[in-house]
This record gives structure tokens, sequence and C-alpha cells, in this order.
């Protein structure tokens, strides 16, 4: 897997997420944030939304694509997730699929001991399954 350094614009996402988990954290509903960049250069954001019942939940990486389609700008640049506790996590497999469909090209930030790098979604999700 080849790490890329994270550049200016990546260090916005970063504390972006990491704003907006903060103030929208919410014990049993918001665990989450996620903010993705465009190849149009636009952004945005998502929570992790979890239901009461316990099953349902939707990952902030979702609802940050959502919002990117629902204004007809999908093709992700680069993606982050951010724990309430304001560490960058890893995006589940649903999730990596998701990115990956809509973006085979995206760049997902991750951290190690180092600190903040990116790799390519395919490189989290090697061997995948595709329609073609």
């Amino acid at each position: 897997m080849e790490k890329f350094k994270v550049n200016e614009s990546d260090l916005i996402l970063i504390s972006q997420a990491k704003k907006l988990i903060a103030e929208r954290k919410l014990d049993d509903w918001h665990a989450v944030s996620s903010v993705l960049r465009t190849n149009s250069g636009s952004f945005f954001e998502g929570l992790h939304l979890e239901a009461y019942v316990g099953r349902i939940a939707i990952c902030a990486e979702a609802v940050a694509l959502g919002a990117a389609a629902v204004a007809g700008d999908t093709k992700i640049d680069t993606i982050v997730a951010v724990y309430k506790d304001g560490e960058i996590v890893s995006p589940c497999g649903m999730c990596r699929e998701m990115i990956s469909d809509y973006s085979p090209q995206a760049f997902v930030i991750l951290q190690d001991k180092e600190g903040p790098f990116k790799v390519q979604i395919s490189d989290l999700i090697p061997l995948k399954y595709s329609r073609d």
C-alpha cells in the first residue's frame, strides 16, 4: 500500500471533520463525522446516524456522499472520517465499497503513529467486485 503525503487542503478536511464531531457528537447518536472534497473542489460533511433500536446505523461517509449526491457532485477526490475523540478512523467495509463505486480513484486519509497520510481507496479494497 502506497502512502501519500497529506497537503494543505487535506489538513483542512481533517480540521473540518474534527470541528464537526466536536460540535455535534451526541452519545448514542453521532459518534463519527466525515468530510469529503470532490474533484470540483466542493466540500461535503456527514455525521454517523444511530437509531434507538440499535440495528440501524448509517455511516458518516455515506451521509457525506449523500449530501454530495444531492448537489450532483459525487466524484470524490479525498475523504476523511473522525471518531468522537478526534482520532482519524478508517472507513468500514461497506463505506469502502461505496467510496470505490462512486470514485475508484479517491483518496482516503488515515493515520498511524507518524501522523496522517492518504491512500487510494483501491488499496483498501483489493480484488473489488465490479459490474464490469
